[in-house]
């Protein structure tokens, strides 16, 4: 038998090579591919959406914009070109999920400091309170680095306008209040086409490491 194995030695070596190499293969074939959906207007909660694109089903991408951020810089469209950034809507005085979301976008931004990819870029949705000073004074405090996160402000219909036709994240507000807007805790992931491709719960931990996993995807793709 041993003189048999010794002899044939070299088909057995081939024949679990080729063994290996067909199970992996194999394995391969049938294990789904990991994929991020590209999103459009249809595909999301009517509430977040204004009435005038809900329909849209196809080659939505995230509009111009210009805002003012907390150090009195425009940032617009250009300063995100050719990245991966997270967006969300919050004000500062906020006392129910704002704080929580904050402080996981910190984590965010502390995961992807070092990654040139990535930024980030929070709107405050009362303007009218959020000036630069304010703003400023936020960042500071949450330990904002200006370099990977803006914080802007700017005219509150622009501000709603993005909110609710680009990013499909906020809901509307009272009705008596022209560009009112209710800011949900819905972080939103934008590729390097302008493309939304995730929403995610800003007060879960577990939907951030879900977001941090999709931010590694794309960064990949």
């Amino acid at each position: 038998m041993k003189s048999l194995l010794y002899k044939y030695r070299k088909f057995f070596i081939v024949l679990i090579l080729f063994s290996v190499v067909t199970i992996s293969l194999f394995y391969s074939a049938l294990k789904p591919q990991k994929t991020l959906p590209i999103y459009n207007p249809a595909d999301v909660n009517p509430e977040l959406v204004d009435s005038t694109i809900q329909y849209k089903s196809k080659y939505h991408t995230i509009a111009d914009f210009s805002f003012v951020n907390q150090n009195g810089d425009t940032i617009t469209q250009k300063n995100y070109e050719g990245k991966i950034y997270v967006v969300d809507f919050f004000f500062t005085t906020c006392g129910s999920i704002c704080p929580k979301m904050t402080t996981n976008l910190a984590d965010v931004q502390k995961a992807v400091l070092n990654n040139p990819k990535v930024l980030l870029l929070s709107h405050t949705v009362f303007p009218e309170v959020d000036s630069i000073p304010v703003l400023k004074a936020y960042a500071i405090k949450h330990g904002v680095v200006d370099s990977k996160w803006n914080l802007v402000t700017g005219d509150k219909k622009e501000i709603y306008t993005m909110a609710r036709k680009s990013y499909l994240a906020v809901k509307l507000g009272r009705p008596d209040q022209l560009y009112d807007m209710v800011h949900t805790e819905n972080f939103v992931l934008v590729d390097t086409k302008r493309r939304v491709r995730g929403f995610y719960d800003g007060t879960n931990k577990e939907d951030i490491k879900r977001l941090l996993a999709d931010i590694d995807f794309l960064c990949n793709e």
